[in-house]
């Protein structure tokens, strides 16, 4: 249908813009990251998803195809529609709600705002599958940086002691930059950090 618009931002409205092209103003509800980025620039290009209901129709905005694809993932859960899943996108940035979902991080995941608990492990266990067989990566300073098998089994570990998904890639992230080798180095240079 609409899977993408381009224009300038002629208004803000709670939780999204009106973006104008052609004449035409599109009420657009976004996710937290492509709200900033046209409220900063006045306009600007954003991928869409167009919901029809019985009681109207609504325009949900993205950043970019990894937010969209995100959000066509969460409102596949049962109990998750459009309006739950920007709240989701806007609750956490891209790269931490994978990692949150891949690792059954539901501490994490219930920080979003309106998300409770029993619908945070229904996401992870209908997602996880899915988003483990993504490469899930996390932004250094604009390079990417890629985890390896034996970075998230330190993950893992770390998890297992109590401290949550984000921490622990965290301080993986940090452990390894710092020269850790081993799983073994991994895990004691993260415990010296996150203590």
């Amino acid at each position: 249908m609409i899977a993408y618009i381009k224009g300038k931002v002629i208004d803000e409205i709670d939780g999204g813009v009106i973006l104008e092209n052609n004449g035409i103003g599109y009420e657009i509800l976004c996710s937290s990251t492509a709200l900033a980025r046209l409220t900063a620039q006045k306009e600007g290009g954003i991928y869409t998803y167009f919901q029809v209901k019985e009681d109207g129709v609504c325009l949900y905005g993205f950043d970019n195809k990894a937010e969209k694809s995100m959000f066509m993932k969460l409102i596949s859960v049962s109990g998750v529609g459009p309006k739950m899943g920007i709240a989701v996108l806007s609750g956490m940035n891209l790269s931490d709600l994978a990692t949150a979902i891949a690792m059954s991080d539901v501490k994490t995941l219930s920080k979003v705002k309106g998300l409770g608990k029993k619908t945070a492990e229904r996401i992870i266990l209908e997602l996880r599958e899915n988003i483990e067989k993504e490469e899930i990566t996390t932004q250094n300073q604009g390079a990417e940086v890629k985890f390896t098998g034996e970075d998230e089994d330190a993950v893992i570990a770390l998890m297992g002691l109590g401290f949550s998904g984000v921490q622990s890639r965290n301080a993986v992230k940090t452990a390894r930059e710092k020269g850790a080798k081993t799983i073994e180095d991994l895990i004691a240079f993260a415990l010296r950090n996150l203590n």
